[in-house]
């Protein structure tokens, strides 16, 4: 993966807030001993994810894809009280890490880990999702918005990682592997969905903000129309 980086990124860096002790100990830990150590979120992105849960508020967040736990982290600093992050990854060995390290924070009894293929294990959850972060193998993209949708409270949101792949979205279709054309027609399915607005943001590897829109009555919006006595 290739980074969005340029004296502009670095800067913002510099001028963004920090992150806890606990995940800067995990991404330096991850940066280490991983060599897959760009599937982490990083500082920045990190912080972004924080500050749209914190604006967001969510009383459930599920998260496709664990990886190290940094991001499930950063999402849980904007929980509503008593709100909860469920988190789902096939990995076993690195998903330990992850608990491991959620095990020093304040957000230990807020995140629940499950383990298994997140398409056989989403249908079974009954919760109502206010946030859902999908990072996750980028063919089943499209699969992982289709089975997380009707989940999804209206107003409620969506992101998914990684949709610029390095640029490689932008080149011919015939040059485009398996990932390369998962992430394509996720992005072309999210753009053509009229349930949804979405804004692609280009950071680090592209963020995709996608919000499920609020079906509202046609004369909800109409402005009433008052009589004024003299």
């Amino acid at each position: 993966m290739i980074e969005i980086k340029n004296a502009l990124t670095e800067y913002a860096d510099a001028h963004t807030s920090g992150e806890s002790q606990v995940l800067a100990e995990l991404r330096e830990h991850c940066y280490a001993h991983y060599e897959d150590s760009a599937m982490l979120s990083g500082f920045f992105q990190g912080r972004v994810l924080s500050m749209l849960s914190h604006m967001i508020k969510p009383e459930v967040v599920l998260e496709i894809g664990t990886y190290l736990g940094y991001s499930a982290l950063c999402m849980a600093e904007g929980l509503a009280d008593g709100g909860k992050i469920i988190t789902i990854d096939i990995e076993d060995d690195t998903q330990n890490v992850a608990k491991s390290y959620v095990a020093k924070t304040e957000y230990a009894n807020s995140i629940e880990f499950l383990l298994g293929s997140a398409l056989d294990l989403i249908p079974a959850l009954t919760e109502t999702l206010d946030l859902v972060f999908i990072d996750a193998d980028k063919p089943n993209y499209s699969n992982y918005f289709d089975i997380v949708f009707d989940k999804v409270r209206p107003g409620g949101f969506i992101i998914a990682d990684n949709v610029l792949w390095s640029g490689r979205v932008t080149e011919p279709a015939a040059s485009h592997d398996e990932n390369t054309s998962g992430l394509v027609e996720f992005n072309e399915k999210v753009l053509g969905d009229a349930r949804v607005e979405n804004v692609l943001l280009p950071i680090r590897d592209g963020l995709m903000l996608i919000r499920k829109k609020v079906n509202r009555p046609k004369d909800e919006g109409d402005i009433p129309v008052y009589e004024l006595s003299v």
